[in-house]
């Protein structure tokens, strides 16, 4: 049966295309293509789409890529492009509401321009706000879920749930619900309710400049890349430990470990491969292993086939 067909009897406002480049999605801007990407219109056509899709079809969530790699063999699945229907953050019940495909450092500018503060870190969170929810991403002292009120999910029986904050075992770059399923797997998020304290935006504007000028003097944000690739360890940098090890520069193919900062692979001319970078991020891993005695653990998804 053509999928296709199928979606377009079915009314859906979005958009289905088959054989995508996930490289067009991935900030690595490498990576092979998805069997079919949708680009829904709005949470309610998500919901649509998911109640009409094969109980068995493997599905992948995806905001802006930035922790995303798609072996060059692709993906045999539909892959759901949540930036595609982003709305912008606004304020509602006295809480910032942003749906999941919106940019990290958007909630940041929205709350400063608000008066509101507690969210200024995301300015330095490069992904969107449902990555940032399911890795607990933070930086500069903040972790996302520590201004997260509560959040909305929606399974793929496209039903929309509102979980409180209480419902998810959440520690350092990861979240997971208690009981009842798993995220990425089961529920997917698609909202969250940011509570954040009265403030004063010009200060909160001055702290996010400093955090994006610190971003751009430290890290390679000019050359395609997916951020930090590994976490850091318990009491150590990720980056420190890779440089001890002398793999600055370390190549392969197009991809390269940055020189700038060692927890970026980059592909400078956008000719890497995702093979390219999946051996640098083991090469990496092994030899810091080796070397110190710490193993390092990826930040980085990688998904499809080699």
């Amino acid at each position: 049966m053509n999928m296709s067909e199928t979606l377009e009897l079915q009314g859906l406002r979005g958009e289905l295309r088959v054989g995508e480049p996930m490289a067009r999605h991935a900030s690595w801007r490498a990576g092979g293509a998805a069997a079919r990407v949708y680009l829904p219109a709005d949470l309610e056509d998500l919901a649509a789409f998911l109640r009409q899709l094969p109980e068995h079809e493997p599905l992948l969530f995806v905001g802006l890529g930035s922790n995303l790699l798609v072996r060059d063999g692709g993906y045999r699945g539909t892959v759901v492009l949540m930036h595609a229907a982003a709305k912008r953050p606004e304020l509602l019940l006295g809480r910032v509401y942003a749906e999941a495909g919106v940019a990290s450092p958007k909630v940041a500018r929205f709350a400063a321009l608000n008066n509101l503060a507690g969210a200024e870190f995301l300015a330095g969170v490069p992904g969107s706000v449902g990555g940032a929810l399911a890795m607990n991403a933070g930086c500069y002292g903040g972790e996302t879920w520590d201004i997260v009120d509560r959040a909305l999910t929606i399974d793929r029986h496209g039903v929309l749930r509102s979980r409180e904050k209480a419902e998810f075992e959440i520690s350092y770059r990861h979240c997971e619900l208690k009981e009842g399923g798993s995220i990425g797997v089961d529920e997917w998020f698609v909202a969250a309710y940011f509570k954040l304290e009265e403030g004063d935006g010009a200060a909160s504007r001055a702290k996010i400049t400093d955090y994006l000028s610190r971003r751009v003097a430290s890290q390679p944000l000019s050359l395609p890349n997916a951020g930090s690739v590994f976490r850091n360890p318990i009491g150590d940098h990720a980056a420190r430990l890779i440089e001890s090890c002398g793999l600055k520069g370390l190549a392969r193919g197009g991809a390269r470990v940055s020189e700038k900062h060692a927890n970026f692979i980059v592909n400078p001319k956008g000719t890497a491969s995702a093979a390219d970078i999946e051996w640098l991020i083991d090469t990496v891993r092994k030899t810091v292993l080796e070397k110190t005695g710490i193993e390092l653990r990826p930040e980085v998804r990688i998904v499809g086939d080699a």
